[in-house]
């Protein structure tokens, strides 16, 4: 239960931060704390496929919050190329 709501903690802060660097997605606090969630597991793909045998998580620490908000600001770029999320205007 602990490491589920500690996925839930780092997917919700690297979501958010990666919101804030990819300006214009707008998928509130909740679509945040998805996009890091799947973002961590997108993260944690690619490292594990550049450094094999370094997959998994610990709970919250500076190595998961950093491999998921790189996975995060990668999965907003790919909503935002394909147009997904609130649109603002001007």
């Amino acid at each position: 239960m602990l490491n589920i709501l500690a996925w839930i903690i780092v997917g919700g802060v690297a979501g958010w931060l990666a919101g804030l660097v990819v300006q214009g997605t707008g998928l509130g606090i909740i679509g945040d704390i998805i996009v890091g969630i799947v973002g961590a597991l997108i993260g944690g793909f690619i490292v594990s496929l550049l450094l094999p045998g370094t997959f998994g998580f610990t709970g919250f620490n500076i190595g998961s919050l950093i491999i998921a908000f790189v996975g995060a600001v990668i999965l907003l770029l790919i909503l935002k190329a394909i147009g997904v999320g609130r649109r603002r205007t001007a």
